[in-house]
């Protein structure tokens, strides 16, 4: 059996540069992600890490890629249980094309191991992210989580 990867699409009402300071700011994260913050100063090789509001952290890794407006990778390593932190850390990238008046946001997800956990749970966990991301931007209001597993107390990537 092969690696495996996860692709999500998604055609967003906005610029290059406003979805790219949604997928790096933290206080804008907050907003869409379930009260959690993404840290990084977005330098090649620096620490990115996933926030709670409680201080701990979700996920971790490290920039790979960071090409403003348009390319941003870095590794990525769940912390959210020791079956999670025992998997090797798998590789988060977005791409961001100008199409017209939208913006083609393209997340790949890859590197997993075989019978991963951490793609199990990013599995379900980003499409529910990328959507709440788009719903913020294009109408000012993220998906409301609440029930759903997701929010501060919730488990999902």
């Amino acid at each position: 059996m092969g690696e495996s990867e996860f692709v999500y699409v998604a055609y967003i009402a906005t610029t290059p540069e406003k979805l790219w300071e949604a997928l790096t700011d933290g206080d804008f994260t907050q907003r869409y992600w379930g009260g959690r913050r993404i840290q990084s100063d977005w330098n090649v090789g620096s620490p990115v890490r996933h926030v709670r509001s409680d201080g701990g952290i979700d996920w971790q890794g490290e920039v790979l890629q960071s090409q403003r407006p348009h390319l941003l990778s870095y590794t990525f390593h769940m912390q959210i249980s020791d079956e999670h932190r025992d998997e090797r850390p798998s590789r988060v990238t977005f791409e961001l094309q100008s199409v017209g008046s939208v913006v083609k946001l393209t997340l790949t997800h890859n590197g997993f191991e075989a019978g991963s956990t951490t793609f199990e749970t990013t599995f379900h966990g980003w499409p529910a992210i990328m959507s709440s991301l788009k719903s913020l931007l294009e109408t000012g209001s993220p998906l409301p989580f609440k029930g759903l597993g997701f929010g501060p107390s919730g488990k999902q990537a």
